[in-house]
């Protein structure tokens, strides 16, 4: 009840509660995002889970039909020494590739360091039993003096022994190697090896399949919440904005068509822009604001003049205000040597360069003979750097001769609206930071500093 009625009474910061429900907001979407995201993280894993298991079982059925087509084919070479086979051997090998494929579809799908490990046995069996595979073969090439056949053979080496051997010797051991016990036992341990990896991603199948279940349950508990938060967090939106913004708002734009001053009312923000607009509709009652362009701006240099002056001061917020006093000098010699006629010219060149380096919004003012004020609205303190480099601009720009014009420089005194403790005061500040510019020799600036 407290928070509604201060509230009510003293307002609260609308940038506050934007602030808040904004951090609030990005906070719940991007729990509720994060928990969306998990559950088709989750949907995903076991969709890949299965595809690979599926995949995977293809490949080891494919590596082991490969081992058999690569087993049966240098079984009939050695046996028959027809030339056709030891072809459809290396066919196997180098272009249909079934095994290789096999083998790196496994590396890069399996992370499994048990189902890896199998894998491994199995591709250094493989290795082994190719091993053999190549050696009998050599023997028949030996055996049947082929002169034409694959490289892969010029890098084995039968031993001596075997060398010696006469052709019929050569295609017996070379038959015995791929027919013998030992031959078939290196196979049954690839099978063996290859259904342990099969086992083996069966039960990680099945283990992904039950977390994620659980994983799920509590994901989508988690979005349950989440998104009554983000409903409750939208409905405190919605009631604040029209507590605080909408409805004030409604009620000053009833106000302003009944020429009526706005309540002051809703958010900190609001009853500061309330307050400014009910101060300016008081001067704009007593007149104040119906001066006409010829009443407040300078006939010369088309710069406010001081009762426009007078008018922008009583009305600007000078919190988020810069004053920027400008001071020619050397004004009068100018005159005495070129005239008053140039001396014209000079101002309007002043007022116009001036002009140029500032934006729209601002306001410019001619308060004297050769001094000129400018309002920078809508500036922190902290743009310190940005009138620095207009001013060093402005005196560069005035620095040269320009349409036969001749050249000046202005000293210039800053200071920003929050430093100032009396707006009736504004000039006599500013004109002290403008004579310490003059003492240092002119033809730069002096900021305010707080003492």
């Amino acid at each position: 009840m407290n928070f509604f009625r201060k509230i009510k009474t003293e307002g609260i910061s609308l940038r506050f509660v934007y602030r808040a429900m904004l951090v609030l907001a990005v906070i719940v979407s991007g729990f509720l995002l994060y928990a969306t995201y998990r559950s088709s993280v989750t949907f995903s894993h076991l969709s890949d889970a299965t595809d690979d298991y599926i995949l995977l079982q293809k490949a080891v059925y494919q590596l082991v039909s490969a081992s058999d087509t690569l087993t049966e084919n240098a079984q009939r070479f050695t046996v028959a020494g027809d030339r056709k086979f030891l072809d459809a051997y290396f066919t196997e090998v180098f272009e249909t590739q079934r095994r290789e494929e096999s083998i790196d579809i496994m590396t890069r799908k399996l992370n499994s360091t048990d189902v890896l490990k199998e894998l491994q046995n199995a591709m250094s069996e493989s290795l082994k039993l190719m091993e053999r595979e190549y050696y009998s073969m050599k023997l028949v090439i030996e055996a049947k003096g082929y002169q034409d056949y694959p490289k892969v053979f010029e890098n084995i080496e039968l031993t001596p022994a075997d060398q010696a051997l006469s052709p019929k010797e050569k295609m017996n051991l070379a038959q015995a190697m791929l027919l013998d016990e030992d031959y078939y036992h290196q196979k049954e341990i690839i099978r063996g090896n290859m259904q342990d990896s099969l086992d083996h991603l069966e039960l990680l199948t099945h283990g992904t399949q039950d977390k994620t279940e659980s994983d799920l349950k509590s994901q989508l508990q988690i979005v349950r919440i989440l998104i009554m938060l983000q409903t409750a967090g939208i409905m405190i939106m919605i009631w604040l904005t029209a507590r605080l913004g909408i409805n004030p708002v409604l009620q000053a734009a009833d106000n302003i068509h009944k020429d009526k001053p706005i309540p002051v009312a809703g958010a900190i923000e609001f009853r500061s822009l309330a307050n400014n607009y009910n101060r300016m509709y008081e001067v704009y009652k007593n007149s104040i604001a119906h001066l006409n362009y010829k009443a407040s701006h300078d006939e010369l240099t088309k710069a406010y003049n001081r009762a426009g002056y007078d008018f922008i001061v009583s009305t600007l917020d000078l919190e988020t205000t810069y004053i920027i006093l400008f001071d020619a000098d050397n004004f009068k010699e100018i005159n005495d040597s070129y005239g008053h006629k140039m001396g014209d010219m000079v101002l309007q060149r002043i007022a116009e360069t001036i002009r140029h380096h500032f934006r729209s919004d601002d306001y410019i003012c001619r308060i004297g003979g050769d001094e000129f004020v400018v309002f920078m609205v809508h500036m922190e303190e902290e743009q310190k750097q940005l009138i620095r480099l207009k001013i060093e601009q402005i005196n560069e720009e005035l620095g040269t001769i320009k349409n036969g014009i001749p050249p000046i420089t202005l000293s210039a005194g800053v200071i920003h609206g929050k430093n100032i403790t009396d707006r009736n005061n504004l000039l006599h500040e500013a004109d002290l930071m403008m004579y310490e510019t003059k003492k240092r020799g002119r033809n730069g600036f002096t900021f305010y500093e707080k003492q």
